[in-house]
């Protein structure tokens, strides 16, 4: 059987990724209640990090702990991948010492490479075109809140970027409508969107994408090594803050979604990330259950 690897979600099928989710609940209660469930024990996540992090590298190392297994953090400052190594020479000796390998990086062409030449499973945890993870977690999130998301209206507000690309494909697996707000010059990549067919809508407005949705979604507007650009970015998103006058047009149910770390005051303001309508601190534990089942359906 050929290795599984994690680089989008589209490296699932549907009904693989709604058992995930339905895992990820399972766990959720497991660890809630106290019970040692220890699937992963001896085994050995790599985790390789170019890009910094707060809950990717904390929700996998617990993670891996909780599952009965180990985490290895490695950063371009202690190892060969920030000293030239092939990264086809890297994924062959990696693989053969660890049971699976994390990688949070720019280019989606580097991790796609890595798994290419790697003999044990690769975990996409972000790169400059995709963040898979944080998708299993908001999907865990809405399941948890309102039921399967078949059907229902997401809106993303913001940059067209990796958690823009990351939704299209959620929306193609979950067969849910999204509508995308972005400026002209900040749109998703036109193939990933031409991908999706008719489930993706682009809106120029912000106030009239999120009309009737019943989930809205921000990113924060400079992501990391766009920190130069953050003075033009500021100008250029200025309309698409996610606001009150914003989510008076959502439902009145709606969900707020932001993957964090939020900048205040910008892309979203601090009422509504305070606000009941915020499932942020439950989306942001969610990677934690949701990684846990993805390296369990990945490794056991």
């Amino acid at each position: 059987m050929s290795t599984r690897h994690f680089l989008t979600l589209m490296d699932l099928s549907a009904d693989e990724l709604h058992q995930l989710i339905e895992r990820a609940m399972e766990l959720k209660h497991m660890q809630r209640q106290g019970q040692i469930h220890e699937p992963l024990k001896n085994r050995v996540l790599a985790m390789v990090f170019e890009k910094s992090s707060t809950r990717t590298r904390v929700s996998f190392e617990t993670g891996m702990a909780q599952l009965g297994g180990h985490a290895m953090f490695l950063s371009p400052r202690d190892t060969q991948f920030g000293r030239g190594e092939p990264i086809e020479d890297s994924a062959r000796v990696l693989s053969r010492m660890v049971d699976a390998i994390m990688i949070r990086t720019f280019e989606h062409e580097k991790i796609e490479r890595f798994a290419e030449y790697s003999s044990a499973p690769v975990i996409n945890a972000l790169t400059d075109q995709y963040h898979p993870c944080q998708l299993l977690a908001d999907m865990q999130t809405w399941f948890e809140q309102r039921g399967d998301i078949r059907g229902a209206t997401v809106t993303f507000i913001g940059d067209g970027n990796n958690m823009c690309h990351s939704y299209i494909n959620a929306a193609r697996q979950f067969d849910f409508r999204l509508h995308i707000a972005t400026p002209p010059s900040y749109r998703p990549d036109a193939g990933i969107v031409a991908a999706a067919g008719d489930r993706v809508t682009l809106f120029e407005q912000p106030l009239e994408a999120a009309r009737g949705s019943d989930l809205v979604v921000t990113d924060v507007w400079a992501s990391m090594g766009q920190e130069e650009e953050q003075s033009e970015r500021q100008k250029e998103f200025a309309a698409f803050q996610v606001n009150r006058e914003l989510m008076d047009q959502a439902n009145g149910d709606a969900l707020f979604m932001h993957c964090l770390p939020a900048h205040r005051g910008e892309e979203v303001t601090a009422e509504i990330i305070d606000d009941p309508q915020s499932v942020v601190w439950d989306e942001a534990e969610n990677r934690l259950h949701a990684q846990k089942a993805l390296l369990e359906f990945l490794m056991v």
